[in-house]
């Protein structure tokens, strides 16, 4: 049972091991379904080349992630790390302005994950309505997708009600149902023949393609929606906090996960661009995998497909299900969120913060538009990468963090590794994922990004003046006879 915190909120549970952290990670890789088609519509085949350095970025970065996991064991990733680095615990006023930064970051963190449960639950909806026409007669897209959200929201609260381990264990089972059919899926074409080098070789850079700022825009934004699929399999470090061993157990996850990711990836967009050519996945934006199965295996190839899809969105939603339940989590503990969404029940899942975030996807379902949620999505994920790199630079410069114990190291300079990175996200990535955001679904998409991120203002606001009155309760209550005996209680209430 989790042990009940002194400030309303509790602790997780350490009940997992590296491959148990990797199975719940694994739904990273089929990020990139919702992008196969999308890329190619700016860079032709060079979007394998931007898969293949976006994956790069991925190690790269969560070689800085992996070093701050270790130092910080109860951090919960990215969230954690950022809010426990920018907060100096001094401060005069009604505020606490050292947790603001570190609070956004974490916020920021949240945004980017959890719109994933609307995003999939919407194409999950577009998916049956596909493949069973008789319900396209009596439901809409947008209603299978709500009922499809609503389903699949609470099997999963359900499976997680009863711990992480459990949750590991779903993802052994999705894994296998949709991971590997998708490698057998990826390598096929390259075993039957099926790939044309010459759809690739011959269609490298859009003809119209100009080094120009425009182009160049375009090409920052591409990386921050190449980012939000090939960067996030970093989440496998949020679960810190619940790792049996995280000194060994967190690199081992993060450097699984990211091979799988990098082959996965550059091979599977190859394959589609090499059985379709460029144009033919241009005709079938939205899942270019349905022709790649029919040429390859015929009608029956098709069918397994989109039920093999529909499966590895289950497993997608539940990874950013568990991540962001973790990051509101993180931000609860440290008086970022109101404390009620730390809460935990006895098997250490936060529960609380689980029910408000697919109350939240079920609202998102509403705008009906998985890119425009994606697009909103892409610029939390790219502020809280560019300003997580930040804070691992000040843990590696501060005279107050040196002296904490790192059990796993990066190389020597790599905080000069995490300052690039850093700056490769904020500004221009994020700048060129407005731009792209401009000319492919309106400016719709960013009002909502950025309001949703500014809501964290409030909402921090709220938090504040929460956690001043409970301790100004707390210095207010006459102490017992137990606390009569410790002077040092009786001096200070909130000890």
């Amino acid at each position: 049972m989790s042990e009940n915190r002194s400030d309303g909120v509790d602790d997780l549970k350490r009940s997992i091991d590296w491959k148990q952290g990797m199975a719940i990670a694994l739904g990273v890789p089929l990020l990139i379904l919702p992008s196969l088609g999308y890329l190619p519509m700016y860079l032709s085949a060079a979007a394998i080349l931007v898969w293949g350095l976006s994956v790069l970025q991925g190690f790269m970065q969560s070689t800085a992630y992996a070093e701050m996991a270790t130092t910080f064991p109860k951090a919960s990733g990215l969230p954690g790390f950022a809010q426990h680095i920018f907060r100096t615990g001094n401060y005069r006023g009604r505020y606490d302005r050292s947790k603001l930064l570190g609070g956004f970051t974490a916020w920021s963190y949240w945004f980017g994950w959890s719109p994933i449960l609307a995003i999939f639950a919407i194409l999950v909806g577009r998916y049956l309505h596909g493949l069973f026409p008789a319900l396209g007669e009596t439901l809409t897209e947008y209603q299978l997708a709500l009922i499809s959200g609503l389903v699949i929201f609470t099997g999963l609260f359900v499976v997680n009600w009863f711990g992480l381990k459990d949750g590991a264990k779903l993802g052994y089972i999705l894994a296998a149902f949709s991971l590997i059919p998708l490698v057998v899926l990826t390598v096929a074409p390259f075993a039957t023949g099926h790939v044309e080098m010459t759809n690739i070789i011959g269609n490298w850079i859009p003809a119209d393609w100009a080094w120009d700022m425009q182009h160049i825009l375009i090409l920052f934004g591409i990386f921050a929606i190449a980012q939000w699929s090939a960067c996030a399999w970093e989440t496998a470090a949020i679960y810190g906090p619940e790792y049996k061993n995280p000194a060994k157990d967190v690199p081992k996850a993060l450097l699984a996960c990211g091979i799988i990711c990098f082959l996965l990836y550059v091979l599977l967009q190859a394959a589609v661009i090499g059985v379709l050519g460029v144009d033919g996945v241009l005709a079938e934006p939205v899942s270019p995998l349905i022709p790649v199965a029919h040429a390859v295996f015929g009608e029956a190839g098709s069918m397994i497909t989109i039920i093999m899809l529909i499966a590895a969105m289950v497993l997608i939603i539940q990874t950013a299900y568990l991540g962001s339940s973790r990051a509101m989590h993180s931000m609860a503990v440290e008086g970022n969120l109101p404390r009620s969404l730390g809460k935990t029940n006895r098997q250490g899942t936060p529960f609380v913060a689980m029910l408000v975030i697919g109350a939240f996807n079920l609202v998102l379902i509403s705008m009906g538009n998985a890119a425009a949620i994606v697009a909103a999505s892409a610029i939390g994920y790219t502020c809280a990468n560019g300003i997580s790199l930040f804070a691992y630079v000040k843990a590696k410069t501060n005279p107050a963090f040196a002296d904490l114990e790192r059990p796993f190291k990066a190389p020597k300079g790599w905080k000069n590794v995490a300052m690039a990175f850093g700056l490769f996200n904020l500004p221009l990535c994020l700048v060129g994922v407005v731009y792209l955001n401009s000319l492919e679904v309106g400016w719709t998409s960013t009002w909502v990004g950025f309001v949703v991120l500014a809501l964290y203002i409030p909402i921090w606001i709220h938090s504040q003046h929460e956690t001043r009155r409970a301790k100004v309760e707390a210095a207010t209550t006459l102490p017992t006879e137990h606390d009569a005996a410790d002077p040092e209680k009786v001096l200070d209430p909130t000890g």
